[in-house]
């Protein structure tokens, strides 16, 4: 959809990896952006920032007062060491933006970003209490964990009932995109391991569960994922409603891993019985991205600011197949797909062209 509005728009989470490719799509519609982020500053043209700690309430109606978005789009999370901190934190950033939106009033509709954790349950006990048959359907009820995901839809609720405003959920899977400090960012993640095999000589092995290798499996790229929340906070179709978002294809990652070792050029290797997760892999990957860094004229010479081991271990290393069903978006009439292979190349040419991958 086009528009030439001047209406303004929200983004909470304006430099992650999805927060990136919303605010783009929504100032090449002609939106008038603002964006929310804690510390970082954004260069995307056209997009006014806001520079705030979503835990701190006073701060959060300074900076958005007489602001009166028409849509709000939320992106962001906080990662803590317990699934009770997530609740708290993530509750709380969301309590306090709607208490900072309320007094202006003005806001149509907000699109909140979950993800499979919704059907999988927590990063305290990740897929080990799944209840739901593959593909994942929205209408699974929630598991009986405690799940931070849970609590903010209850929040999203809540200030929809009082504010008047609707609602939309996206539930997305393993997000391919382009962002760099992020914690969640596979192909950036699996491109920078790639490249240290490639200058170690070592084989890439996938580091997960040999279920991941065989089982079916979908992930979601940025752009489709910000497509559909522009889309929900744009058609009445959407109001009130949860919705998966993948693209649309499925695949083994038996037959898109030997694909990526040879775009890199490396030597691969399938999992063995006992898993091999990145984060014991790649022990001393500091000063071996720097030395490639340096020589290559890369942008960011610290790989912690580039690869998330732990969650590209998580993804990886689930003892089921993990795929969703898309016929509820479908037929509420978001029809957008995308070709998973192209999509994970795509991010990694621009990776290239940025000079964060040599």
């Amino acid at each position: 959809m086009s528009t030439t509005t001047s209406e303004k728009a929200l983004v909470v989470g304006v430099t992650g990896i999805v927060g990136q490719a919303v605010a783009k799509q929504l100032v090449d519609q002609g939106w008038d952006v603002h964006g929310i982020s804690r510390r970082h500053t954004t260069d995307i043209s056209g997009v006014t920032q806001i520079s705030v700690d979503l835990l701190d309430p006073d701060a959060v109606k300074a900076a958005l007062q007489g602001l009166k978005p028409s849509i709000v789009i939320i992106a962001a999370w906080i990662r803590k060491n317990s699934e009770a901190e997530n609740i708290e934190v993530n509750t709380a950033t969301l309590r306090n933006l709607f208490a900072a939106l309320e007094p202006d009033g003005g806001v149509r509709h907000v699109a909140l970003l979950t993800g499979l954790k919704h059907y999988l349950g927590p990063f305290d006990d990740y897929a080990t209490g799944v209840m739901a048959e593959t593909p994942f359907h929205e209408s699974e009820p929630r598991l009986p964990n405690p799940n931070f995901y849970y609590s903010q839809e209850d929040e999203l609720f809540e200030a929809s009932k009082n504010q008047g405003f609707t609602w939309s959920v996206h539930r997305a899977h393993t997000v391919f995109g382009f962002a760099v400090d992020n914690a969640m960012n596979m192909v950036l993640t699996l491109s920078v391991y790639a490249t240290i095999c490639k200058e170690l000589g070592k084989p890439f092995i996938f580091p997960g569960s040999v279920e991941q290798w065989n089982g079916v499996i979908d992930v979601t790229d940025a752009d489709l994922l910000s497509e559909q929340l522009i889309w929900a906070c744009t058609h009445k179709e959407a109001a009130n409603e949860a919705f998966n978002i993948a693209n649309g294809d499925t695949f083994r990652w038996r037959w898109l891993w030997p694909q990526i070792a040879g775009y890199f050029g490396v030597e691969w290797e399938a999992p063995k019985p006992a898993m091999n997760p990145l984060e014991k892999q790649m022990v001393g990957a500091e000063d071996i991205w720097k030395t490639i860094a340096e020589r290559e004229g890369l942008v960011e010479s610290d790989v912690t600011k580039l690869a998330s081991w732990w969650h590209s271990d998580s993804d990886l290393g689930r003892q089921m197949e993990c795929f969703t069903d898309m016929v509820k978006s479908r037929e509420a009439g978001f029809l957008n797909f995308r070709n998973t292979v192209k999509s994970f190349f795509d991010k990694v040419e621009r990776y290239k062209a940025a000079k964060i991958l040599p």
